[in-house]
């Protein structure tokens, strides 16, 4: 229900505040995300008001709760979610009320530099306003009370409703389901978007994914759906494993068997977010072959590696930020191969939950219990 105040138009909505970062954990006792009843402003004019319909749980999410990045607070938290389009701003001209979207956790301004470089570099204004905990154009929609709260990444979508910039959404088809429409939006466009764009594997080639949480298991999927390659799957979890090989993998194994037995790959994909996995990953590369790491260590991580394997083996290392994506390129294609029954994304959701029981869900995160929860509006 929208109401005035202060001159403008607010509404009241339901969202899980992150009063402060390095939170005790199990989150479940440290109620580490409070939910409770915030006011959202209207959009701006280049803004869009999204009502929520699902929104999933990263990892990204959970080193938020953990201190491994510092990000301004009290925040809403959430990067993955898809809604409906309740309201736009005066300049939207793409989007309108009733479009099913996606949310994007780096909006691109298509005007710097960066934004030049098809999706190579992240968009220098989008990372200045996600830093700061603030939509694209530097504005700050949500409040308790007095208190601003900030944006996550631009989205702050563990919330029945946000309020975007354009820059942060993209069109779906709405037959696509609500929890397969948010995955599109971090999982698919880091892991399958660093597959397609980076490795973009040829009939014939080995690609090995190291690191299968859900963005891992989204570059798997991915792989698999690529005509003639051969993919093996690797991690230390026997369960995520086994998940692998349900999948679909024709290789299944754990990181130390890689590295005993010599196995290397013409493609590799590191998506675990450790100083390990790296050099797991960097020692599978093949001769001539090229791997590309989209995991996120804590800052102060440090992985060793030979560079003189770099130099004799003409191999090539190199890091992909949010899978190298363009989203108005990229999330059509993936939504495209899902509906094709090409790319069966309901594989990589083990689980649906509520908003309340967010906390739950980070525990079980933490705990490498899922790959992907999502809540349900």
């Amino acid at each position: 229900m929208r109401s005035v105040s202060k001159g403008m138009m607010t509404m009241k909505i339901t969202a899980a505040v992150l009063e402060s970062q390095n939170c005790p954990e199990p989150f479940s006792e440290s109620k580490a995300l409070q939910v409770k009843e915030l006011s959202l402003d209207a959009p701006g004019p280049t803004e869009v008001l999204v009502k929520i319909t699902a929104a999933g749980l990263c990892h990204s999410d959970l080193s938020v709760l953990q201190g491994n990045r510092i990000w301004p607070t009290p925040l809403v938290v959430g990067h993955e979610a898809a809604g409906v389009v309740q309201e736009v701003g005066a300049k939207v001209k793409d989007f309108h009320e009733g479009d099913h979207v996606i949310m994007t956790f780096l909006p691109r301004c298509e005007e710097c530099r960066a934004c030049q470089t098809e999706g190579k570099l992240p968009c220098s204004k989008g990372v200045a306003a996600n830093n700061a905990g603030m939509l694209l154009n530097g504005s700050i929609r949500l409040h308790d009370g007095d208190q601003q709260i900030h944006h996550h990444l631009g989205v702050s979508g563990f919330a029945t409703h946000a309020v975007v910039d354009q820059a942060s959404i993209v069109k779906v088809p709405q037959e696509l389901p609500a929890d397969i429409s948010a995955v599109l939006g971090c999982a698919m466009i880091t892991g399958g978007g660093a597959v397609l764009n980076e490795l973009d594997p040829k009939p014939g080639q080995s690609l090995m994914v190291v690191g299968l949480g859900g963005v891992g298991m989204a570059g798997l999927l991915t792989a698999l759906a690529c005509e003639g390659v051969e993919v093996t799957a690797a991690d230390v979890s026997a369960d995520k494993l086994e998940l692998a090989k349900q999948f679909g993998a024709h290789h299944c194994l754990t990181t130390k068997e890689v590295e005993e037995k010599g196995v290397t790959a013409d493609l590799v994909l590191e998506a675990a977010g450790h100083p390990k996995a790296f050099e797991t990953a960097y020692k599978a590369i093949g001769v001539g072959g090229k791997m590309v790491t989209i995991g996120l260590p804590a800052p102060d991580e440090v992985s060793q590696i030979h560079p003189t394997a770099l130099t004799a083996g003409a191999r090539t290392v190199m890091g992909s930020y949010m899978g190298s994506a363009v989203p108005k390129r990229d999330v059509p294609k993936f939504a495209e191969l899902y509906l094709e029954g090409k790319l069966p994304l309901d594989k990589l959701i083990t689980s649906h939950i509520k908003l309340e029981d967010i906390n739950e869900g980070m525990d079980r995160l933490a705990a490498g219990k899922e790959l992907r929860q999502i809540i349900q509006f």
